[in-house]
């Protein structure tokens, strides 16, 4: 059994605090963060504690906190020699105090706490910087279900960085389109079976491959009618943009 204390009360923390909860190979003995108020929906079922002196003895310590938050609560950890791991994809493993076995276990998922996450479905990054805490670290990840892949930092980061681009900016886009959408009381959910189409297509195509629209076609009288339909200039010059982006990707003229 892999006893874990979780250290965070956000996203991350609460959907790895619910798998390892519920694995059998697993045991969060503790859950800590600053304000306690944030942890009574585990106290329940776990132990739990804003004080670091408090901490129990455990195998591995998940530091599940903001990036900035990281290094410094590293140093403030009341005991060294012990698996410590964040779960951030930018931050550095190196940013976590020397004084600790040192590791990432980075989720390659979005998280918000009122969607239910199936951790097959979630593929985990690892990197440590002691050979002997990996195997560890795998146990972990395997025994909530998740697909695992060992990574260095400069894959890690390029992948966090890969991340923003098809969630944080893509999820922006819905947001524009829905705005779009109901400025004329066009129904938003018309548009969810392409969204879920377009996402399934590349699971057997290239990005490249998949791409369609009157960008890529170089249409320009659609392109123009789409440009004068927008009325928020930030809107147009975001179309403008990805149009020119994927006429350079495609070898159409620009606009």
């Amino acid at each position: 059994m892999i006893s874990v204390v979780i250290l965070g009360a956000g996203n991350v923390a609460t959907h790895l605090f619910k798998a390892l909860n519920d694995a059998k190979k697993t045991s969060v003995i503790q859950c800590f963060n600053r304000k306690i108020d944030a942890l009574n929906s585990y106290k329940n079922n776990v132990d739990i504690t804003d004080d670091l002196n408090q901490l129990k003895e455990a195998d591995i310590y998940i530091l599940a906190v903001s990036d900035d938050a990281i290094a410094s609560l590293s140093q403030q950890l009341p005991f060294e020699n012990r698996l410590v791991v964040h779960t951030s994809g930018s931050v550095s493993v190196y940013d976590l105090d020397k004084k600790h076995k040192r590791g990432v276990l980075y989720p390659l998922q979005t998280f918000s706490k009122e969607v239910k996450m199936d951790f097959k479905n979630v593929p985990i990054c690892i990197e440590t910087v002691d050979k002997k805490s990996y195997p560890l670290l795998k146990e972990l990840a395997v025994s909530i279900g998740s697909p695992t892949k060992r990574v260095n930092s400069d894959q890690r980061k390029v992948l966090h960085l890969a991340a923003v681009f098809v969630n944080n900016f893509t999820n922006q886009l819905y947001r524009i389109g829905h705005e779009i959408t109901e400025s004329e009381g066009a129904e938003f959910d018309l548009l969810k079976p392409l969204i879920l189409e377009s996402a399934k297509k590349i699971q057997d195509v290239s990005p490249y491959m998949a791409q369609t629209g009157p960008a890529k076609r170089n249409d320009k009288k659609t392109i123009n009618k789409h440009l004068k339909i927008l009325k928020n200039d930030q809107h147009k010059a975001i179309y403008k943009l990805l149009t020119t982006s994927i006429q350079h990707t495609h070898g159409s003229k620009k606009l």
